[in-house]
């Protein structure tokens, strides 16, 4: 018997071969469609929650709130520290350095504590942050106070502030707290760009910017910038990075910054800390000159002095 395969035999083995080959591709290609409609719509949804969970996390109320329990009672000891500082470099009212030490170390454990018991929600990382780092720099101030107490009055005022200033605790409790600063303002530029679709984030504040760049950016990003060179320079201080930024737009407004050769900010904010040229209280008394338009989150620092 002759078992050969006709010629109509492989007409339909190849058709079958062919089809079959078509049906695995159209599966895999329908396969495909749907996972990419899948992903898309996993996506949009991710994006969806992620913008949601922003707009709950950086509210106005949140904001608020953080700075009435944690900002706050920090801000109090920093004043007051920065007041003891200066009392002790200028001996001023018979002053007692190791008092005075002793009654900074109370202070911050008192606002360690109260701070402590406050509930920050875990939807607001950045401000969850801010408040460990205040916590931390305020036991480290603590723990400075208590190292430079013994011998306070035994040395001169000038070397307790450089021996003080050299304290590996008050340099960690320094970073920690210009760390946190930071990272308060930076909630507050996403809560501009949830109230304006069109603002930009704290992405477009790389590098040294120019005065032109500068110009280009809204006040809380300006505040959110200057934030961040107060960490790079380290300075500890009474005023507010608004503060810093009322007098930067004075100096290139002004012309000041142009006649003495400064090209960008980090140059004209290290002019400005280095003379003494900054002072609590500058944007409240000026922000009328430059600022009137801006959107601000309704925190008593941009309205009223300490």
């Amino acid at each position: 018997m002759d078992k050969r395969l006709t010629r109509s035999d492989f007409v339909f083995i190849l058709v079958f071969i062919f089809m079959l080959i078509f049906a695995l591709g159209a599966f895999f290609f329908g396969m495909k469609i749907g996972t990419d409609r899948t992903e898309a719509k996993y996506y949009d949804l991710v994006k969806q929650r992620r913008e949601a969970g922003d707009q709950t996390a950086y509210n106005q109320s949140y904001l608020v709130s953080f700075y009435h329990t944690v900002y706050l009672p920090f801000r109090e000891f920093n004043l007051k520290w920065t007041e003891s500082m200066n009392q002790i470099e200028s001996q001023t009212g018979g002053t007692d350095a190791s008092s005075l030490l002793k009654s900074l170390s109370k202070l911050a454990e008192d606002k360690y504590q109260s701070t402590l018991t406050q509930t920050v929600p875990d939807t607001s990382p950045l401000l969850v942050e801010a408040q460990e780092e205040y916590l931390k720099s305020l036991k480290l101030f603590s723990k400075a106070a208590d190292n430079m107490q013994a011998k306070a009055n035994q040395v001169a005022p000038t070397v307790l502030i450089g021996n003080i200033g050299k304290d590996a605790s008050f340099t960690e409790a320094m970073n920690y707290a210009l760390s946190a600063q930071k990272k308060y303002f930076d909630s507050i530029v996403k809560w501009h760009q949830l109230m304006d679709s069109s603002a930009k984030g704290t992405e477009v504040l790389n590098g040294e910017l120019a005065f032109n760049d500068w110009s280009q950016l809204d006040l809380n990003l300006k505040n959110a910038y200057l934030a961040g060179l107060l960490i790079q320079s380290r300075t500890f201080s009474s005023y507010t990075p608004q503060d810093v930024t009322l007098r930067v737009d004075d100096m290139i407004v002004s012309g000041q910054a142009k006649k003495l050769n400064l090209t960008t900010v980090p140059q004209v904010v290290e002019l400005l800390i280095s003379t003494h040229a900054v002072r609590p209280g500058d944007f409240v008394q000026g922000k009328s000159k430059y600022y009137g338009g801006e959107l601000l989150p309704q925190l008593p620092f941009f309205s009223k002095m300490d």
